[in-house]
């Protein structure tokens, strides 16, 4: 299988050369209030997102009403909800809100994503025309889900939490007949996870299985392990946030608090200009510097017309940028001196 590795989202093209595409994921956390998801998106802009991603559901689609908490959301809710589809069910974002927030996105200069949970979610976006769809790791091994998505012609973002390798290639299998833009991101499903669980070599094992773009959805807590993975090979950088961490709700103490948003965009910028180009040559800042710095050759001692230049009469001292490099040192011993030339006199052919 070979994926494409240029994939448009909205305006961004996103190669492996590209800067870092950055999903800002505001997930649930506005708690099913349209206003507070609407600050999340000013947040997410502000900070300078590339994206900023809900999630769409139907609770009596995507859980029986009596599964329980996972872990780590009854660490964060408490005995507020007494199961998982109490907890989804007041959070849920309806098409017409989807609507609203796509436009205030488009109002405020960022792109709208969510994630669909299940078909009738998949269906209602479609009046959205959305720029890509994310896929959660809760559905990577739901290949019946990830072909229709698939049919839908639009890019792919498929997080792969939870998930053995044979599982990813599973899903890359099913995608592959019908939709070839698809980035496969790394991901470790808990909220929030310890330093030891984030193996990051996980993203040059997706590189070395599949020709595919990668990239990295990380649940470390702050800033965390987001910024190293660019120089891995990430390509796209997903990461929560919320305006409060002691807010009501399942992801918000494991979220980026506003300022550490903001941090991390800067950081990864930062972190993209560190990486720059591939091509070794003198940086414009250089040309200047290596004039002063690089040595020519010069006498060492007196040397006289037709002595021939050795190893003893000859040696590399800095000159300003003036003379031949000692890169031609051994092309020029045995050959025969011109002219006479004075210590520390630069060597002329």
């Amino acid at each position: 299988m070979k994926f494409n590795t240029e994939i448009k989202i909205g305006d961004k093209l996103v190669t492996n050369k590209s800067p870092t595409f950055i999903i800002a994921e505001a997930g649930v956390n506005h708690g099913g209030d349209l206003d507070l998801a609407k600050k999340l998106i000013l947040l997410a802009a502000k900070a300078g997102a590339d994206a900023v991603k809900f999630q769409t559901f139907r609770a009596d689609s995507l859980i029986l009403k009596d599964v329980e908490k996972a872990p780590y959301q009854k660490i964060s809710t408490g005995g507020i909800y007494r199961t998982q589809h109490d907890m989804l069910k007041i959070l849920e974002v309806t098409p017409s809100q989807n609507i609203v927030l796509k436009n205030f996105c488009k109002d405020n200069g960022i792109l709208f994503l969510t994630t669909p949970f299940e078909e009738e979610s998949l269906d209602s976006l479609d009046e959205l025309n959305l720029p890509a769809y994310k896929i959660a790791s809760t559905d990577l091994t739901n290949l019946p889900f990830l072909e229709l998505v698939a049919k839908k012609g639009k890019p792919i973002l498929l997080s792969t939490g939870m998930s053995y390798m044979s599982e990813i290639e599973s899903a890359l299998e099913c995608i592959y007949p019908y939709n070839r833009d698809v980035i496969v991101l790394h991901c470790t499903a808990n909220y929030p996870i310890s330093n030891d669980e984030v193996n990051l070599n996980v993203i040059n094992s997706l590189k070395k299985n599949f020709e595919i773009l990668v990239g990295f959805s990380d649940h470390t807590v702050g800033v965390g392990a987001a910024p190293y993975a660019i120089p891995m090979g990430a390509k796209v950088l997903e990461k929560h946030f919320t305006l409060g961490k002691d807010m009501l709700g399942p992801d918000h103490k494991a979220s980026l608090s506003p300022d550490e948003l903001i941090e991390l965009v800067q950081v990864v910028k930062k972190v993209d200009k560190y990486i720059g180009k591939s091509i070794k040559n003198p940086t414009l800042s250089e040309t200047l510097t290596r004039k002063s710095l690089q040595k020519c050759l010069v006498a060492k001692v007196v040397i006289s017309a037709g002595e021939p230049f050795t190893a003893t009469n000859i040696t590399a001292k800095r000159t300003g940028g003036v003379g031949i490099s000692p890169l031609y040192f051994h092309d020029i011993c045995g050959k025969l001196s011109p002219r006479s030339f004075k210590v520390d006199e630069i060597l002329e052919l």
